[in-house]
């Protein structure tokens, strides 16, 4: 699982291992000017004035993310570490024919059966999610991989899962480049996925 930046004035923007053009055209430079640049921006400035002078000032994201009532402040928390993560697991160096391996691999061929079977799985519920929000890839306490559908800036990590892969479905992710062509982005996204970062948050 990825660290969060903090500083003695707050919660500071994760930084991308990447260009803002390298992952086009997956995703455009425009977007990664807008989603990154602008809305995860915001989502930090609005949790660094929630916290200010309040109890959670010295938490962890981890711990505002699992422990702030319904709201604002959990809302942005959640919002900041989901994007932290989204960002955090694409590469422009993705091969040809991009797949996991390892122990992802077992861990998915064991509860989906193959590959495949969790791409579709997760493009289905990306389709039918209504609104804004989030799909993942998750780990259950048990170690058991599942898919999990979250509104708005809500995040596996409030309902004691481990987040693995997450694809945001907020129009902000997509529409300068897709339009309303929802289901074309989320297949495009598999090409660009880091799957050794992805590994990496899992819980063996």
């Amino acid at each position: 699982m990825s660290t969060y930046t903090t500083t003695r004035t707050g919660f500071v923007m994760p930084a991308l291992s990447y260009s803002a053009g390298a992952l086009s055209p997956v995703i455009s430079q425009s977007t990664i000017e807008c989603h990154y640049g602008k809305h995860l921006q915001t989502y930090v400035d609005n949790l660094n004035k929630l916290v200010a002078n309040t109890e959670y000032e010295d938490y962890t994201l981890r711990e505002i993310v699992k422990q702030a009532p319904p709201g604002p402040l959990f809302n942005n928390a959640g919002q900041v570490l989901n994007h932290s993560l989204y960002f955090e697991q694409f590469t422009p160096a993705a091969p040809a024919g991009n797949r996991p391996g390892g122990n992802l691999k077992e861990f998915i061929h064991f509860d989906f059966g193959n590959f495949e079977n969790l791409k579709k799985k997760m493009e289905e519920a990306c389709a039918t999610l209504f609104g804004s929000g989030w799909v993942w890839l998750a780990q259950e306490e048990s170690g058991k991989l599942t898919i999990v559908s979250c509104h708005n800036g809500d995040t596996p990590m409030r309902h004691r899962m481990t987040p693995l892969y997450g694809i945001d479905v907020w129009e902000h992710a997509y529409y300068l480049d897709y339009q309303n062509r929802r289901a074309e982005h989320v297949k495009r996204l598999w090409e660009i996925v880091d799957w050794e970062v992805v590994e990496s948050r899992l819980e063996i």
